[in-house]
């Protein structure tokens, strides 16, 4: 199998230029993505339809990893993250032009992002397992969350102080636009990055075949994913909704990514830096509880501050659950020689399963907040979705025993 690091477990110029693309998919995002569900809530005052427009980009997700898994198996897998980068920049160029109507169209806006996040993640992830082994695993994943709290630090807060200076339609526009500028400079990067090679024919079914296997470590690693996605399907839109609803104040939610991904720049940091293999089991755990806690000062009140307070304890303890769980996922995939082999089946896999966690997640939120959007309701549903870090714990803990010094 092909690597592309340096001795010493640097990276080289190939590595090291997948994670600019990456940077500049997620500024571009993080510019933009934080405030759609604010631009959809603005137009009709609705949970359900951010809910909704979310469940159809999951699964839109689903559908397109397990498609396009051919075509990074077969073909050239650098074509389809550019794909996704300019499927990325349509998205943005369909909100500019559907303007306030946006939210008339959310199910195919769903789909369109759905496309887009599948075809970027599905090379970036296949050709991040190539570049990265199990010595330089944790500290690459702990430099992307790095890269990407950077961008979570400037670009929210740029959008919310655009936002509010400008007004709604000029601010909005010119977020959406850079955006879009963003992505088409991903494009344009993204092919000084050389064609990999690609082996093997894609198995359609390799899912199917896992759960009929007797004893398959993959059936605990699915349930666990799954439990990971529950939490991200919800959270990763209802918690800047919570934080504009709270203060009416796109500057606010800016600033509130500010602080967050810049405590989240650190802890990636450290934990890049210092969470050895051996040390993954009782950083998860910690991670996993910790990200729990954080959810209890809704039941005092919520408000900015106990947002933040939330924002502040995910930030700072996320990373010690996510990067283990990213190395250790990556690790059995390359646990032996016919697993790596098959390394685009078991990502579509491990995406499949983290997509079906968070369509369950956010259709238990849109069934949920049909039913009830008073705030104990609420602040109980945050703390159930909440715990599936837990149980994500629960069921990795095995395999993280496993991990060598």
């Amino acid at each position: 199998m092909e690597q592309l690091k340096a001795s010493g477990g640097k990276l080289d110029s190939q590595a090291i230029l997948l994670l600019i693309v990456h940077t500049l998919f997620g500024s571009a995002n993080a510019l933009s993505g934080t405030f759609v569900g604010v631009y959809m809530w603005k137009a009709k005052n609705d949970f359900t339809i951010v809910g909704w427009f979310t469940l159809m980009t999951h699964l839109t997700m689903m559908v397109t990893f397990w498609l396009a898994g051919k075509w990074v198996k077969e073909h050239n897998k650098m074509n389809v993250l550019r794909a996704g980068v300019f499927v990325s920049a349509c998205f943005y160029m369909l909100v500019l032009w559907l303007g306030k109507g946006s939210v008339n169209h959310f199910v195919w806006l769903g789909m369109v992002q759905g496309v887009s996040v599948g075809f970027f993640w599905l090379s970036f992830n296949v050709v991040y397992f190539e570049v990265t082994d199990p010595d330089n695993r944790d500290k690459f994943n702990g430099t992307v969350g790095l890269l990407a709290a950077g961008a979570g630090i400037v670009a929210p807060w740029i959008s919310g102080m655009l936002i509010v200076s400008l007004g709604d339609l000029a601010g909005y526009r010119l977020i959406f636009s850079i955006s879009l500028g963003i992505f088409v400079a991903g494009v344009v990067l993204s092919f000084f990055l050389k064609k990999r090679k690609v082996s093997g024919t894609y198995e359609w079914l390799l899912p199917l075949r896992i759960f009929r296997l007797a004893e398959t470590p993959w059936k605990r690693v699915a349930t666990a994913l799954m439990f990971q996605g529950v939490r991200e399907g919800v959270f990763g839109f209802m918690i800047g909704l919570l934080v504009y609803i709270s203060t009416s104040s796109e500057a606010s939610l800016g600033n509130f990514a500010l602080i967050t991904s810049a405590v989240s720049l650190v802890s990636f940091w450290l934990t890049g830096r210092f969470i050895k293999p051996r040390y993954r089991k009782i950083s998860m755990l910690i991670g996993s509880v910790m990200v729990v806690a954080a959810i209890l000062p809704f039941f005092w009140r919520m408000s900015y501050g106990t947002l933040l307070i939330f924002g502040i304890g995910s930030a700072l303890f996320f990373p010690l659950y996510s990067v283990p769980m990213v190395s250790s996922v990556f690790d059995l995939i390359g646990a032996d020689e016919e697993s790596a082999k098959q390394r685009e089946e078991y990502i579509v896999f491990r995406e499949l399963s983290l997509n079906v966690g968070r369509v369950l997640g956010v259709l238990v939120f849109n069934l949920v907040i049909s039913w009830s959007k008073a705030p104990l309701v609420i602040n109980v549903l945050l703390l159930g979705i909440g715990s599936s870090t837990f149980f994500s714990w629960l069921f990795m803990r095995w395999r993280l025993s496993t991990a060598k010094s």
